[in-house]
């Protein structure tokens, strides 16, 4: 799968490596109800875990801004987003614009029979350039797979018990 249009360049020397992560899971409901929960934007917390989720501007279509704040101890990171594609029951794709998580993300629903949806979240993560970046992205990677895999099978959990949307 390729990669949406990422944001304007990060500016002149090395860009830094790019961290590509996917996960996917079937959901036991219908198309449009899991592309109703993945994109109830301030419930995503309760899935996605150390995370708040909130729409800090426009309705959470296209356009819209999108905050994530992630805190695991004294970590916190804050992840800006832009929706940038609202293609219900399809697709959602946004651009993360913050000042560490930057590029494309998107979540895609394909319905798989009558009540059974194919989810799959996939990201590019661009990383600080230099040493730094290239040090990071190896050590990064198994550990964003298995949360956003960890991740959907909570939503999953939650949309076919029906607490979600």
């Amino acid at each position: 799968m390729s990669a949406p249009e990422a944001p304007g360049g990060a500016g002149s020397g090395d860009p830094g490596p790019v961290l590509e992560v996917a996960a996917s899971v079937v959901v036991a409901a219908d198309v449009d109800r899991v592309f109703a929960g993945l994109t109830a934007f301030d419930r995503q917390g309760e899935w996605i875990p150390f995370t708040t989720v909130r729409v800090v501007a426009g309705d959470g279509r296209e356009g819209s801004r999108i905050e994530a704040v992630t805190s695991v101890g004294p970590l916190v990171i804050r992840d800006l987003m832009r929706v940038t594609r609202f293609d219900p029951p399809y697709e959602v794709g946004v651009v993360h614009e913050g000042r560490l998580l930057r590029g494309p993300g998107v979540f895609r629903c394909a319905p798989v029979g009558k009540d059974r949806t194919h989810v799959v979240w996939h990201e590019w993560f661009h990383l600080p350039g230099g040493p730094v970046g290239r040090a990071v992205a190896p050590l990064l990677w198994p550990g964003s797979r298995a949360g956003f895999t960890y991740a959907l099978r909570r939503f999953a959990r939650l949309v076919e018990q029906g607490r979600l949307p």
